[in-house]
């Protein structure tokens, strides 16, 4: 009974650690998933692997009824569970744009390192943190230095705001000269008569929302203009 209390605690430790390492990624990035959300998930999924495995066996000689039980089966149920948490930190924003796939990946995969612990896969477990660190960190960092130009154009909103609907074709030019690329375009008429376009756009990184804005004002068919990072 010892020895498998001990291997329990040992096992909950490693867990621990593991979870500590991938919250502590998301707490320094400010994200929802910190470290007690991490520590927590990992702990308790360890745990529920451990008691669906020994369970399983124990049940199976404590009874002259054979018992025949699955030794993963609450551990299956971890992996749907979570899903909710996960759900829970995935946003859409006004923009459309979707934010904390990474974060809800994180959840995900922190139950599956405690489960992967519980089970006695210890290498695979520290094999997968690091793997997931490399990713998550190292990999993005070698992509932005690697190819800069390519991978960091800026997704904007702009929206403007003209008077004269003729003008509408040479504000659209105007902005695509600038090495903007237009990638959706709603025009819509205003109570005052005015014309207001907007527009979903991909900008080099090298533009700046101030400039950008700034060389949209200046135009002289524009009577309003705004542009969203």
């Amino acid at each position: 009974m010892v020895f498998w209390d001990m291997e329990i605690i040992y096992k909950l430790g490693i867990t621990a650690i593991l979870g500590l390492i991938i919250g502590l990624e998301r707490e320094l990035k400010r994200k929802p998933l910190g470290l007690k959300t991490s520590l927590v998930i990992s702990i308790i999924s360890c745990l529920l692997t451990i008691v669906s495995i020994q369970s399983a066996y124990l049940f199976n000689h404590a009874h002259d009824v054979q018992i025949t039980m699955d030794p993963l089966r609450l551990a299956a149920q971890i992996v749907s569970g979570i899903g909710f948490l996960g759900a829970g930190v995935i946003l859409k924003k006004d923009n459309d744009s979707i934010t904390g796939l990474t974060t809800a990946a994180m959840i995900w995969g922190a139950s599956g390192i405690g489960i992967a612990v519980g089970a006695g896969f210890f290498m695979e477990a520290i094999a997968g943190v690091v793997l997931i660190m490399i990713s998550v960190e190292i990999i993005p960092l070698l992509l932005k230095k690697a190819a800069k130009k390519r991978l960091h154009n800026k997704d904007l909103i702009i929206k403007v705001v003209v008077h004269d609907r003729d003008s509408i074709p040479t504000v659209l030019e105007s902005i695509e000269k600038q090495e903007i690329t237009i990638e959706n375009i709603r025009i819509k008429d205003l109570k005052d008569h005015s014309h207001l376009i907007d527009l979903k756009v991909r900008a080099s990184y090298m533009h700046t929302a101030a400039d950008i804005y700034r060389k949209i004002s200046d135009m002289d068919e524009v009577v309003a203009a705004e542009v969203e990072s």
